[in-house]
């Protein structure tokens, strides 16, 4: 959410031809990276939360594409662009870390034994 914010702010200063442009393109990226996060923990199963949080990476590295193509077009300096940066390296290796969880999570369900069904009469 943070980052999203952020780039909110900074993308606030974007020429006004750059609204349907890139700016528009980086909010709707900065948005979807929580968004994704969001919906796949209130999905009923681990292995959809896994589906969502692989899918936030995509909107991530976007971003961070984005936000360099900005500085490339003089929008934003380096100087603005080093703590989003550093949020979105940060949040990479985060959900890099709640991915390999997940999978861990996955295999251990797996590996446990079915209970045997009960014929009670």
């Amino acid at each position: 959410m943070a980052i999203a914010e952020s780039v909110y702010r900074l993308s606030g200063a974007f020429p006004k031809t750059e609204m349907y442009g890139l700016t528009g393109q980086l909010r709707r990226a900065a948005v979807s990276v929580p968004s994704n996060i969001a919906e796949g923990h209130a999905r009923a199963s681990t292995r959809e939360y896994l589906q969502y949080v692989s899918v936030a990476e995509g909107p991530l590295a976007e971003l961070e594409t984005q936000l360099e193509l900005a500085v490339r077009l003089d929008y934003i300096s380096e100087q603005e662009l080093g703590p989003i940066r550093e949020q979105c390296v940060c949040l990479g290796k985060q959900l890099y870390q709640l991915r390999q969880a997940l999978v861990q999570r996955l295999r251990a369900a797996n590996r446990s034994p079915i209970p045997e069904p009960r014929l009670d009469s």
